[in-house]
């Protein structure tokens, strides 16, 4: 068995699913198999698939360990090390950051070690709860909204573009509840007469 550890990388995740790329397997159907029983004895994984032809390696597991997963197949083998992803949008990276600093700072200090793994803690449990559609980057923000909604909401002004196409359109129902019942004056067995 190696005791260097190769490096991976996602190729592709969905909740329950990853596939990694392991570039030094490709080819190499013995590294695939011990990176394969390294996997299997992580918890939540349910099967483990390899594929020598492409270096690949398909992980199924239980979706409510979906946050942990790569820290859990890291901290459970010595044989590869999984690379995550790059952040993709410019809020992926931000939160990347966050999450970084967050982490520096729980690293310094008890009370920031304390609420990060609060945080964390919350997160994962809304995650399960939803079916991991929702979590706190969804949350917080919505609910900041809504308290702001609440407390300003009564006290602010209308906009003005509100109050004009609240007008127009008021006025539009009228023009043409006047247009119907002018139709409705017209008897209808009067000769019509044509333009």
């Amino acid at each position: 068995m190696s005791r260097a550890k190769h490096h991976a990388k996602i190729a592709h995740q969905l909740p329950g699913r990853m596939r990694l790329k392991v570039p030094g397997a490709k080819g190499d159907p013995e590294l695939l198999e011990q990176v394969r029983q390294t996997l299997v004895v992580v918890p939540g994984i349910h099967e483990v698939e390899i594929n020598s032809t492409t270096g690949s390696v398909t992980i199924h597991y239980c979706a409510n360990t979906h946050p942990e997963m790569h820290r859990s197949i890291d901290t459970h083998q010595q044989v590869f090390a999984v690379a995550r992803h790059a952040p993709a949008t410019k809020l992926d990276e931000m939160t990347h950051l966050i999450e970084q600093e967050a982490e520096f700072l729980a690293e310094h200090s008890h009370a920031a070690r304390a609420i990060v793994d609060f945080c964390a803690d919350l997160d994962k449990k809304v995650k399960q709860a939803t079916g991991n559609t929702v979590d706190l980057k969804v949350l917080v923000p919505l609910g900041l909204a809504a308290v702001t909604f609440v407390e300003i909401g009564a006290t602010a002004a209308t906009p003005v573009w509100v109050t004009i196409g609240l007008f127009s359109l008021n006025h539009f129902i009228e023009l043409q509840a006047h247009q119907a019942s002018r139709d409705e004056e017209v008897d209808p067995t009067a000769p019509q007469v044509q333009r």
